[in-house]
């Protein structure tokens, strides 16, 4: 349960810095930042097109960050799972005994 609220958090966290910086540097409206930002954040790609440099590089620099976001979060939902998975089939670690 613990995992699942992190995960939730580190997600909420990230559409809240996304939509900021969208807002701010694209001076886009708090609906059309948190679109773009929720659009990237889930791997649809951007919403709309950036024209000035700094937002091409915050939208560059956001992509990768919601790539790992998204890792991160699919692992700290698995990770649980997997642990029990591997202890029903009794998997140890190799080489420690």
């Amino acid at each position: 349960m613990a995992a699942a609220g992190l995960s939730v958090s580190l997600v909420v966290v990230s559409l809240s810095l996304g939509a900021a910086g969208y807002h701010w540097l694209a001076e886009l409206n708090w609906i059309d930042a948190y679109y773009n930002a929720s659009m990237i954040l889930t791997g649809m790609g951007p919403a709309s097109h950036p024209v000035h440099d700094s937002v091409k590089v915050f939208a560059s620099v956001y992509a990768l960050f919601s790539a790992f976001v998204f890792l991160t979060s699919a692992s700290l939902l698995m990770a649980p799972a997997l642990h029990r998975m591997l202890h029903k089939l009794h998997c140890g670690t190799p080489g420690i005994r």
